[in-house]
């Protein structure tokens, strides 16, 4: 197995080579693809082309704070775009099919690859990891068929080792939870609705402002359940009486936590 350094050093001459020509990243904000942003601005340094943060500002993904990663971009060095979409209908993911991911993945990188070429883009990069590569994760062969580069898992880096290099890059969003797409909250063949997402975001928010790390609030209908760490499961009890006032003001029924704590994933169960 390769060590921490080796992999570094693969991710390193990849992004030298990417950094030849102009390069488009994925950006979303978070540490993945702020890390090949980071890395891809320090090789442009040299070789003096131009590397752009496109961020998907989609309904499907939580709001966040575009400003925020707007500063990270500006950090880095790159040239910060805004690409909006709206692919709840457009990629036929309304009743949230098992394939979901892929049809969005796929739509969502047609639509960036069409920016990358008005740009005059050679490489566009994103932010798959070697953890991603273990789970089910059908929006991998979409970015494979479309052509997209994935630095990061191809330099076998893991989610933990690429919070280290973060940190060791000065990267301020290098502990920043991960916040996928708010789809996945809900159970496979359930209709999707702007309105329910929007409502699992607003809970979440809440919840996250109990000072936990990780937190899903994973939808079934009127049901709410709260997954959290297994050490933050004692910080929700003792909140009880507040989590269920104010999910059910967001018009849950019944408010459940979930005692096996938090999954990546768990809707793939």
């Amino acid at each position: 197995m390769d060590s921490y350094r080796a992999k570094v050093e693969r991710l390193k001459e990849q992004m030298a080579q990417y950094a030849s020509e102009d390069v488009a990243v994925a950006f979303s904000g978070g540490v993945d693809s702020s890390l090949i942003l980071k890395l891809a601005c320090k090789e442009a340094e040299r070789t003096g082309h131009i590397v752009y943060g496109i961020l998907f500002h989609t309904m499907l993904h939580p709001s966040g704070d575009i400003e925020e990663a707007r500063e990270t971009a500006r950090e880095a060095g790159a040239r910060f775009q805004v690409l909006e979409v709206d692919e709840l209908g457009a990629a036929g993911i309304e009743d949230n099919p098992r394939d979901r991911c892929y049809r969005c993945k796929r739509y969502l990188f047609e639509k960036l690859r069409e920016r990358a070429e008005e740009l005059g883009v050679g490489s566009i990069l994103e932010g798959t990891n070697e953890d991603d590569m273990h789970t089910y994760r059908p929006g991998i062969q979409a970015v494979r068929e479309l052509g997209i580069l994935s630095p990061l898992a191809d330099a076998g880096l893991t989610k933990e080792e690429i919070r280290k290099l973060a940190r060791e890059e000065g990267i301020s969003v290098a502990g920043k939870p991960s916040t996928p797409c708010l789809a996945t909250r809900f159970p496979y063949g359930s209709r999707l609705s702007y309105e329910e997402m929007e409502r699992v975001e607003e809970a979440e928010r809440w919840l996250r402002g109990l000072g936990l790390y990780n937190v899903r609030l994973r939808a079934h209908g009127e049901v709410a359940r709260i997954e959290t760490d297994k050490e933050d499961l004692e910080r929700v009890m003792g909140k009880r009486e507040e989590a269920v006032s104010r999910l059910k003001a967001l018009g849950y029924k019944y408010v459940a936590l979930d005692l096996e704590g938090f999954r990546s994933g768990s809707m793939d169960e």
